[in-house]
């Protein structure tokens, strides 16, 4: 209860403690000034290690006097003289100018954690540490925890976006939090320190677990993508993944649930499909958790282009379905959409009803302010759907149950169900909840709320 109890209270205050001036707000060609580093530390983002029980990682970044990358921690106590205790961690230093930013990025790795245990930690910078933040280590095995899901932030990340990361962080208390892509915009210095401010001391203190999506990616002038170089500089992240995708999948174990993380764009731009693949059926047949649950950017049923994406669906949903995989989280469409059965939602109601197997479920999402418009299958396939609808995600892992919960960015409840796995691992279905208020759709012109309708066909 550490943690959660602690993060309650952080909560509280969060909308305060993220006040950003007026001018650092950014627009298109704001100066880099707006977010120019300090002798203080900031960007500080917590990372799971490959083992979330005895490893975490934190990344930050400060000015270019800071040349180490050095870090302090501690097991937590309730007394105010645990700074005594603290041990000095190394790690890695590099300089953010080189990468596209600004000032020096700074990652630590910390290890042989004890499970289950809360622990304080700071960042140094050239005028001083951070303040001491807290996290706690996943238990030793399975337990239940609760997991925040969101889609793409993108596009006006501080002014629109961050009402959704803060209403998800204040009122669902995380264990982890799940950002399925297309975190920024273009991988800019400024749309960094807008996603890092939209989360604050959340991300600092609650175990990050984001996936790649193609605008975290450019274009070189050879038209080949390259990946951001500020993105291995702003996470940690574990260092298993697959070959030639190292830095944008990963997986992690933590209390029961093993995420896996895969990179949509270079499988389907850059020639690292089959390597993600191979390493995707290795992964999941290596796996002993309880649960697997995986998170990729693009869909691979969508709600809002006219194709789904076909490369994406052939290599890798035939081993979601032969590995049991649970859930896949998912962004990239701007709309939301919940499909439990690729026949459509029909074929699923009538699969549940003679009490079939079912699975994965997968899940589209968007939290930030840029809409797509509907597909053509939006209203036939999907379980649930929404348009022009800023949300955040919840799922509560249990020993046999996952509840899963959609809300609205005001914090209505709009979708809801439960996997439930049986002693013989098959799963089913059920929908706990037994009204749900009515699709939100654009009418024409008008959208949901009556205000208009932003969102384009794709």
């Amino acid at each position: 209860m550490f943690k959660r109890t602690l993060f309650l209270s952080a909560g509280l205050v969060m909308a305060l403690g993220l006040a950003v001036p007026a001018a650092a707000q950014n627009v298109a060609g704001v100066a880099r000034s707006a977010w120019a580093p300090s002798g203080l530390p900031d960007r500080v983002v917590l990372s799971p290690g490959a083992d979330a029980a005895r490893q975490m990682a934190v990344a930050w970044r400060t000015d270019a006097r800071q040349a180490d990358a050095v870090a302090e921690i501690v097991e937590a106590i309730d007394g105010p003289a645990f700074e005594s205790r603290a041990r000095t961690v190394d790690g890695l230093s590099t300089d953010g100018v080189v990468r596209g930013g600004q000032g020096r990025y700074h990652t630590v790795r910390f290890t042989d954690l004890k499970p289950g245990a809360g622990y304080l930690y700071r960042v140094k910078g050239a005028d001083g540490w951070s303040e001491w933040l807290s996290f706690r280590t996943a238990a030793d095995e399975a337990a239940p925890f609760r997991i925040l899901y969101f889609g793409d932030t993108q596009n006006s990340i501080l002014s629109k976006g961050a009402r959704t990361i803060r209403a998800g962080l204040m009122r669902t208390s995380p264990d982890v939090v799940i950002h399925a892509g297309d975190l920024t915009g273009r991988s800019h210095d400024w749309e960094w320190g807008e996603w890092t401010a939209a989360g604050g001391y959340g991300y600092a203190m609650v175990p990050q677990i984001p996936a790649a999506g193609n605008h975290e990616y450019s274009d070189d002038d050879d038209g080949r993508r390259r990946l951001g170089p500020l993105w291995a500089a702003q996470f940690a992240l574990p260092e298993n993944g697959a070959e030639g995708v190292v830095e944008t999948s990963y997986y992690t174990d933590y209390q029961g649930v093993r995420f896996i993380v895969l990179d949509g764009t270079a499988g389907t731009s850059l020639d690292a499909l089959d390597a993600q693949t191979r390493w995707l059926d290795r992964t999941l047949a290596s796996s002993t958790a309880r649960w697997n649950i995986v998170i990729q950017h693009q869909p691979i049923y969508t709600c809002a282009r006219p194709n789904d994406t076909e490369a994406l669906m052939a290599a890798w949903e035939p081993i979601y379905r032969a590995r049991n995989v649970d859930m896949v989280l998912q962004g990239h469409d701007h709309c939301y959409s919940r499909i439990t059965d690729g026949d459509g939602k029909a074929s699923g109601e009538a699969r549940r009803a003679q009490g079939a197997a079912q699975g994965p479920v997968y899940v589209v999402s968007v939290a930030g302010p840029k809409m797509y418009g509907l597909n053509d299958r939006a209203l036939t396939q999907p379980d649930r759907v929404a348009a022009d609808t800023q949300m955040y995600q919840t799922i509560d892992v249990e020993a046999g149950r996952l509840r899963y919960r959609a809300y609205t960015v005001s914090g209505v409840l709009y979708d809801a169900v439960d996997v439930v796995r049986a002693a013989d691992r098959t799963k089913t279905l059920r929908e706990p909840v037994e009204s749900l208020p009515p699709l939100r759709l654009c009418d024409g012109d008008v959208g949901p709320d009556g205000a208009p309708c932003v969102g384009s066909a794709k």
